[in-house]
């Protein structure tokens, strides 16, 4: 008999869709207030995610997705570097 294990579902902070954690990047921010992107999804602090897509990162700056997921306010440097860690690991 096979158990129904639920897959832990996601929203993205870009186009709002809900896909499984392992579709998506976690960017995290650390309890000193440093913001980056989370490639092994376990680091410890807040985290939310994003597509695998740079236009969802690209919306999510548009959209103020980090700043409403962290309650703070995120510089335009931020999403900067997260888009230069997006395009290098990708």
């Amino acid at each position: 008999m096979k158990s129904n294990k639920k897959t832990p579902l996601r929203q993205c902070i870009g186009c709002g869709a809900m896909k499984s954690k392992q579709e998506m990047l976690r960017v995290l921010k650390k309890n000193t207030g440093e913001i980056f992107l989370d490639i092994t999804g376990r680091e410890n602090g807040r985290g939310a995610y994003t597509c695998i897509e740079s236009s969802c990162l690209i919306n999510a700056r548009k959209n103020k997705g980090l700043e409403r997921s962290f309650k703070m306010r995120v510089s335009d440097d931020v999403y900067d570097s997260l888009i230069k860690e997006f395009d290098a690991i990708r």
